[in-house]
């Protein structure tokens, strides 16, 4: 009996007409039952007392997809700081991600 094999597929990225890139230094997230909503923007300062938070994309991820992020994020997060040092986050800025709702 010949066991079968697996072959993964062929992956092909392809960037749609209104793909687009941007800077993010605030990312807020939000959670659900069914999903987990991460809403990206820019974050001011006008004032000592003031932060403006412009978020410009939103995105759902399934959790699961939610958590094969975190994986990716981590693994990439462990390998940067192996080349280029540790991140030091200012106690503060709280890592710039927003609290779950």
């Amino acid at each position: 009996m010949m066991n079968p094999t697996h072959v993964q597929p062929k992956v092909s990225m392809v960037n749609t007409p209104d793909y687009r890139e941007g800077y993010s230094n605030s990312v807020q997230i939000r959670a659900s039952l069914w999903d987990i909503f991460l809403m990206f923007g820019t974050a001011s300062q006008s004032a000592p007392d003031a932060v403006t938070l412009n978020i410009f994309q939103g995105i759902y991820l399934s959790p699961q997809q939610a958590k094969a992020l975190a994986n990716l994020l981590q693994q990439n997060v462990v390998q940067y700081e192996q080349m280029f040092g540790e991140i030091h986050l200012e106690p503060a800025a709280g890592g710039g991600s927003g609290v779950v709702q």
